[in-house]
C-alpha cells in the first residue's frame, strides 16, 4: 500500500495540490502556465462540466466537439509539472480508496501549450514552435529511473561536444516528446530541439545587474546543427513532462507560441489572440486522437 504521506489527500478526498477527484479530469489534458490561460481556451469549449481551482492549480474540463478535455494551469517550472504529472497519474490510475495501484492503467495525453523564447531569426514572435526533444538543464528526472533511448543518447553526445568546445559544461539529459503527438502536430508548426531552463534569466542566457559565465549561451546554442536537428527555443517545463510521460507511458507534446525571439531581440507581450488561435488549431487535432 502506497503511504498516506506519500499520497495526500484533502478532507473531501481530492488529490492535494490540484484539489480534484477521478472524475473531474479527462483522458487528454492540456497544460498551460499561466492560470489565466485556462479560461481563455475554454472558452471554446462547447461545454465546461468542472471548475476546480487550488494555489495556482485551475482545472476546467469540458468538451469541444464531443471530445472530452481538461485545461490545468501547472505554474511556472519543472518542480510545479512534477507535481501536475505525478497527481494526475495518481487520480487516473492510484486506487484512492486502497491506495493500491490500478491492475489496468489508462493511459494519458498531455498537451503543454505554452509560450517560449527562440533563438533563430525565422520564428518570429506570434509564430509557434513544437518540440522534438527537449534538453533538460534541471535535475527533476535524476531523482527518477530515466534511461535514454538509443538516439537521445547519440543527440546528448553531439550536444555535449557542441558545449564543451565553447567552454560550457553543464550537466543535462535529454527526453523525447511523444512520437505519436509529434506526428500529429509536426506538419502545423515548425519544430526542433526545445531547451528547458531552470530559470528565466541566466540559465537562459539574460544579463540584468548579475553577470555570469554564459553570456553566449544563446548564440551557442543557435549553433547546434546535426542531421539538420536544431535547437531551436527555451522554456521551462518540458523536460519533466516529457521524462515522466515516458516512466508513466503516457504521451506528451509541447507546442509554444513564441514571445521572444532572442536573436532578434524583439517580443510581444500583448499575444491574447495570438494563443486564443493557436489553442483553437490546438483542439480541432486533439478531436482526432481516439
Amino acid at each position: 500500500m502506497i503511504s498516506k504521506s506519500d499520497l495526500i489527500l484533502n478532507p473531501d478526498h481530492s488529490i492535494y495540490h490540484l484539489n480534484l477527484h477521478p472524475e473531474e479530469l479527462a483522458d487528454t489534458i492540456i497544460l498551460v502556465g499561466d492560470k489565466d490561460r485556462v479560461g481563455l481556451i475554454s472558452s471554446l469549449f462547447d461545454k465546461t462540466e468542472v471548475r476546480k481551482e487550488k494555489r495556482e492549480f485551475i482545472t476546467h474540463t469540458g468538451y469541444y466537439r464531443n471530445k472530452r478535455l481538461s485545461i490545468l494551469s501547472t505554474g511556472i517550472g519543472t518542480d510545479n509539472i512534477d507535481i501536475v504529472v505525478n497527481e494526475i497519474d495518481a487520480l487516473k490510475n492510484i486506487d484512492l480508496q486502497s491506495f493500491e495501484p490500478k491492475q489496468k492503467t489508462t493511459q494519458l495525453n498531455f498537451i503543454r501549450i505554452g509560450t517560449c523564447g527562440a533563438i533563430h531569426p525565422e520564428n518570429e514572435p506570434g509564430s509557434a514552435i513544437v518540440s522534438r526533444m527537449a534538453i533538460g538543464l534541471d535535475n527533476l528526472n535524476h531523482f527518477y529511473n530515466f534511461r535514454l533511448t538509443d538516439d537521445e543518447l547519440v543527440i546528448r553526445e553531439k550536444i555535449s561536444q557542441h558545449l564543451s568546445q565553447a567552454g560550457i559544461n553543464l550537466p543535462f539529459y535529454i527526453q523525447s516528446s511523444s512520437q505519436q503527438l509529434f506526428d500529429l502536430f509536426s506538419s502545423d508548426y515548425p519544430s526542433g530541439i526545445t531547451v528547458t531552463a531552470p530559470g528565466f534569466y541566466a540559465p537562459q542566457g539574460r544579463v540584468l545587474r548579475l553577470q555570469h559565465p554564459y553570456k553566449k549561451l544563446v548564440d551557442i546554442f543557435a549553433s547546434f546543427n546535426f542531421q539538420d536537428l536544431h535547437i531551436v527555443n527555451f522554456e521551462m517545463e518540458s523536460s519533466a513532462l516529457f521524462g515522466l510521460s515516458r516512466l508513466f507511458r503516457h504521451q506528451a507534446i509541447t507546442i509554444n507560441l513564441v514571445i521572444a525571439n532572442r536573436h532578434l531581440r524583439q517580443v510581444n507581450v500583448s499575444y491574447h489572440q495570438a494563443m486564443l488561435n493557436l489553442a483553437g488549431n490546438i483542439l480541432d487535432k486533439l478531436v482526432q486522437l481516439v
